[in-house]
């Protein structure tokens, strides 16, 4: 099954190719996503659509930074976290095209709300956000659990 994009490698003997600190990582940084998610709904709630885009792009960041960990990859810029989410599950098809765009256009609408003088996001635009990133971060914590959970194939031997 070498061309498995689940599989990271071949490594005997184990029920799980994650390593157990690997997984705590990925865990923590899946768990921090739907903190940010949540916050973002709060704010939402409350008619602060500026700070809930701010809190829907940092979930949808950590999300997919919890699956960067299972590569055992990151970057210091959010631009490189966009990029090696892209090569490592966009183009290996773990992550569809569509689901995955829910990352750079948060990043971008992020970005102009927290850096533009006179920008505003209108509670249509926050929605937007909102629903993408709600469905990016569970498709994220669907392939980190199919990730974790699946067992290495043993070698045929012929």
């Amino acid at each position: 099954m070498e061309d498995d994009p689940l599989s990271p490698g071949t490594r005997k003997g184990r029920d799980s190719p994650v390593k157990a600190e690997v997984e705590a990582l990925a865990r923590h940084r899946l768990s921090r996503a739907r903190e940010a998610v949540a916050e973002g709904e709060h704010l939402f709630a409350k008619d602060a659509f500026m700070g809930a885009v701010n809190r829907f792009y940092y979930g949808a960041f950590y999300a997919a930074r919890a699956l960067l960990a299972i590569r055992q990859v990151d970057s210091s810029k959010h631009s490189g976290v966009i990029s090696l989410f892209q090569k490592h599950f966009v183009k290996t098809g773990l992550v569809g095209v569509d689901r995955a765009k829910a990352l750079p256009r948060a990043f971008e609408k992020r970005q102009k709300s927290d850096y533009g003088d006179f920008a505003a996001v209108t509670q249509e635009e926050a929605e937007a956000v909102r629903e993408e990133v709600r469905a990016f971060v569970e498709e994220c914590a669907r392939v980190l659990e199919r990730l974790i959970t699946q067992k290495q194939p043993r070698s045929k031997r012929g």
